[in-house]
Parts: structure tokens; sequence; C-alpha cells
């Protein structure tokens, strides 16, 4: 995710701090929330109270710096274990993770005076998160690059990502339409990865700005073979790549031309043309560390008979970068997706439950900054997939042999996924609940799923160890459930479509506003119970009276070590 995304309407931009904004096509209403206010617009009012909003959950993500970058992870239809193609996105940053949808419209509106809104004669899709009613779903990582490439005006990435979804079916056609938007309208943004995935197949784009002299954008899109995967982690991916493959591969026209006049690529060097090495050039040795590793430790999960060397992440001279693309060992469900988007490197050298950086109880969490000196001299943390900077994590699971409104699924988990837990929202709903809806960042509320999983979460950062194992067994039972009952839903779905189309609304609306709840309720329930077992340091078992448990051998064996004298008692 990037900086200070705005809400952006009649072709101004409004910025909106601690902001929860939402769009619903409601009968003859667009519906707008804005700090726990419902405005109903009507379409009989002036213009400038019912012009069409563009909304995205980047509206709420204030801050945003690489130590708090996303991650995405893209599975090609054969590398899973039930022909999905899937894409993943932990939104990383500081603001809340609510849930929204975009109504879609039949037909421009003729009043409609925002030159980017009119620039389109076909109708325009309703999206719910990051997933349109057609099972297209896109999702980024943010790395910077150039700073003399950067430009002020023109579109912002992530309103690409939503003028791309409402207009688009397919990730082709997203890449061929924002390539014509930045042509037209200019691109303001630094270096982004697109990451792009419909029912029949996935995309990655690597895409930046040409400056504030020239309009329009550089960019490059490689298609993911269908029996592999990717992952992006806020580092430019594609390198070099093939000028003669359209099926895979797709660029912009002026991609070399524009980087050998800038003097970022000198053709006579006899070397290939790396988009990397041009846009994204000098990447410091912390920055590699931050990004490589969510890619490593992906990697070597997916495909262990691999063996995937932490060499070049950890910055050693001419170690192998890894592959733009790989097959897994074997191939992936939906819950081991979601698993991949938990991670803290445990089992690896660099396993943040352990050591005295993660304290008495095995915290894998390091709080910001991620960098820091003592005497002068330079540190930084781990950065892992999974972070509490993360506002939610989504998976977008999309399925060609299914109608659109029960193929796609948008697996939505508010705040950090490890402490979270995925929610199925069909791509056909025509409503969010409003527990996932409710929520603003400088204002607690027990009516937003958001802040009732940050609790859940906080309760455990400082005594993982033993906190955790509570969450995790009703994080398994609650997305357990969900799993199983996935096909007996989908084939009484099934039904509906053949029978009874705004049935079928009614029905993924009702299911989904039920698992939604379910999570909501569940994670209520079980910080109460976590505030009553783990209440001031004691442990207390149900009918039980409290006992003290004391910390963990080991990290009194460190106490020994730097203090034991001034805790020492008796002759002993």
């Amino acid at each position: 995710m990037g900086v200070n995304d705005a809400l952006e309407c009649d072709g101004k931009e409004k910025r909106a701090p601690f902001d929860s904004f939402r769009i619903l096509k409601n009968g003859t209403y667009y519906v707008a929330h804005n700090q726990s206010k419902m405005t109903m617009i009507n379409r009989l009012l002036p213009f400038y109270f019912r012009c069409l909003f563009v909304v995205s959950l980047s509206v709420i993500l204030c801050v945003w710096d690489i130590a708090e970058g996303c991650t995405n992870i893209v599975v090609g239809r054969r590398a899973s274990a039930d022909g999905s193609v899937m894409l993943t996105y932990s939104v990383d940053g500081v603001g809340i993770g609510n849930l929204h949808i975009i109504a879609g419209r039949e037909k421009v509106d003729p009043e409609l005076k925002d030159a980017v809104e009119a620039d389109w004669e076909g109708p325009t899709f309703r999206v719910v998160g990051y997933m349109n009613e057609h099972q297209l779903a896109i999702a980024e990582t943010t790395w910077d690059g150039r700073p003399e490439l950067r430009c002020k005006d023109g579109l912002s990435y992530s309103r690409l990502m939503f003028l791309a979804l409402r207009r688009c079916r397919t990730a082709r056609g997203a890449i061929a339409e924002i390539d014509r938007l930045t042509r037209t309208y200019g691109y303001s943004s630094s270096g982004e990865t697109l990451c792009l995935a419909d029912k029949n197949e996935a995309w990655i784009m690597d895409i930046i700005g040409k400056g504030p002299d020239e309009k329009g954008a550089v960019w490059v899109a490689a298609r993911v073979p269908d029996d592999s995967i990717t992952v992006s982690a806020n580092m430019g991916r594609i390198t070099t790549f093939p000028i003669d493959d359209p099926d895979n591969w797709l660029f912009s026209k002026d991609v070399v031309e524009f980087a050998t006049r800038k003097g970022f690529y000198d053709a006579s060097s006899g070397e290939a043309f790396s988009f990397r090495d041009s846009y994204h050039p000098d990447i410091s040795e912390y920055y590699v560390r931050a990004c490589a590793s969510r890619v490593w430790s992906v990697y070597r999960r997916v495909a262990p008979a691999r063996n995937f060397s932490d060499e070049f992440f950890r910055g050693v001279d001419g170690a192998e970068e890894y592959p733009l693309f790989i097959k897994p060992d074997k191939t992936l469900s939906l819950h081991d997706v979601m698993q991949l988007m938990r991670d803290h490197f445990e089992g690896t050298p660099y396993d943040m439950t352990k050591g005295i950086d993660a304290g008495p109880f095995g915290s894998p969490y390091r709080y910001r900054d991620l960098t820091w000196e003592v005497d002068k001299k330079k540190y930084g943390w781990e950065r892992p997939i999974s972070t509490q900077q993360a506002s939610c994590v989504w998976l977008a699971q999309c399925r060609a042999w299914l109608p659109d409104p029960i193929g796609g699924v948008f697996w939505f988990a508010p705040d950090d996924a490890y402490t979270s837990c995925f929610a199925p929202f069909y791509c056909g709903i025509r409503a969010i609940p409003e527990c996932y809806l409710n929520g603003r960042l400088d204002r607690f509320s027990w009516d937003s799923a958001w802040w009732i999983c940050s609790m859940v979460a906080n309760y455990a950062y400082d005594r993982w160890s033993r906190v955790f194992p509570d969450i995790q067994v009703v994080q398994h039972r609650t997305e357990g459930e969900f799993l199983r009952t996935q096909a007996a839903v989908e084939n009484a779905a099934l039904r509906l479509a053949e029978s009874d189309r705004a049935a079928l609304a009614d029905y993924l609306t009702d299911y989904s506003h039920s698992c939604a709840n379910k999570v909501f309720q569940n994670w209520k329930d079980l910080a109460g119970k976590i505030l009553v077992k783990h209440n001031d340091g004691w442990l207390k078992d149900p009918g039980e009276m409290p006992r003290g448990i004391g910390y963990p051998e080991p990290w009194r064996r460190r106490v020994i070590k730097e203090r034991g004298e001034d805790y020492r008692v008796g002759g002993g």
C-alpha cells in the first residue's frame, strides 16, 4: 500500500484521515459512510451531491513506508488443488481494514463531469473489496523506484486499480486499460507491482511513471504460468524478459527506449535490458532483506525440495536471486494459501519467536521502527509476511467452472491474519455486514470487527506462547467450518442460479453475513476468555482458582546470567 490515498470526487482529491467510507447501491441511492454518519445521496439532487464516489480500502491507510509494505502471493490454476486461480494481499500500514462494496452502473451518467469517470462508454461493475463481479481481483505492493520518475499529476495506483476493477472482466483487459489510462491521464505514484487474477489466469505487472516532464508510465507484465506461483513483496520482480511472446509477456512500447534515453540503460553494453535494474537500481542491503526474505519464506514452504538458499536476502555477494515463478512441490489448497499468509519465519534460523528479542514469551512481533542505531552502528529487525501493522489480509479465489456470483470468493480477515480469521464474501453479494463496515482508527468500537480482532491480537503480542494457542484453537475451528461447508453452500447456490438470480444474491449475501458475524462474535467471546484466563499474569482454567506460572526457564536463566546476584536469596 502507498502514502495517503484519498476519496476522489469530481476530479478532486480530498484527504480522509481516520475515516471509513462505503458506497452501496440501495435502490435509487448511493450511500456514503463518513465517520459513522450516513449520507443518502438521491439521484434527483444536484450533481455536486450525487457524483459517483471512487472508494477503496486505501482511503483509510494514512501512513506507509518500506518497513510496512505489503505482500502478494499469486497461484496459477494448475498450481492449486482445485483449479482455482488465487491471489492474496496483506494490506500493511497504519489504518483500519474495513470492507466495502462499490456499486456498478449500467451506463454512463450523461451529467458526469469528472473526465476520467466520463471516459468510459460501457457499464461499470460492482466491486466487493478488491474483486469485481466477474471474478477479477487486483492487489499491489509498492517499491518506490527512481525518485526522479515521481510526478504529482496523473492517476494514483489505487485509482487505477479500482478503475480497472470497475471496467474490466479479465486480468489482460485490466492491463490494457491501465496502460490506456496512464497514457491519457498520466501516473502519479511511485514504482508498483500489480498482481491481477481472473478465473482463468493471473499476471504480475511492474510499473513506474515517467517523471514530471512526460505523461504516462513504463511497465512490463508477465503471465503467471498455470502450474506456478509468484510472490511480490515491495521490490520489483521483473528483470529481463522476451519481446516476442505476447501470449505471456506484455510491456509498454517505449519501456526500453525511455530507459535508454534517460541514461538508465546502455544498449551498447551488450547486457540484456532489465526492467528492475533500470527503474529500481541501487537497492539497499536492508531493503533486500526486508523484501526478498518474504519471497524466500513462501518459496521454502511450497517447494522445500528445492532447498532455496537464504544467501540472496542476507546480502551474500554473488548469491543467486529467487526466480520469478516456481512450481510448488504439491498443489496448494485454499487452506494452504491462507496459511502462507501466516508467517514469521518459524522453523528457520530467522524464527522471530526465538531469541532475546522475542521476550520471555516468544513474541514474533517487533515494534516500529524496524531499523535503529546503537553506537553509530545500524541494525534492523526481520520483516515477516505477518505484521501487526496489517490493516487486513485477503485471499481472492477465482473459479472458471462456476457462475461468477458463486465462483468468486473474497476471503477477508480484519487486522493481522495470524490472529484473525478469513471469512468468505462471495462476489455476488448485495451488501456488507455492519460490523465489517464500522470502525475508525482514532476511536475504539465494540461494533467493529477490526477493533475486536485487533484487541485479541494485542492481548497476544507480549504473551505470545501463552495466549496464541487459545486464538489458534478458535481460528482453526471457525475457518475449518467455513471450508467444510463451502461445497454444500455452493451446491445450493447452483440450484438457485438456474432458477432465481435474485434469490441467489440474497442467499449468498445471507451466508456471507452469517460467516462474518460468526467471526465477529467468536472473536468477541475470545477476547473475554483471554482476559479472564490470563488476567494479571495468572493462569485461570475454568472452575479453578488462578495460579501463578511465572516465566519460562530459558528466560529465567537469562535473568540470572545478567542480574543473578541481585535476585539471589538464601545461601544455596
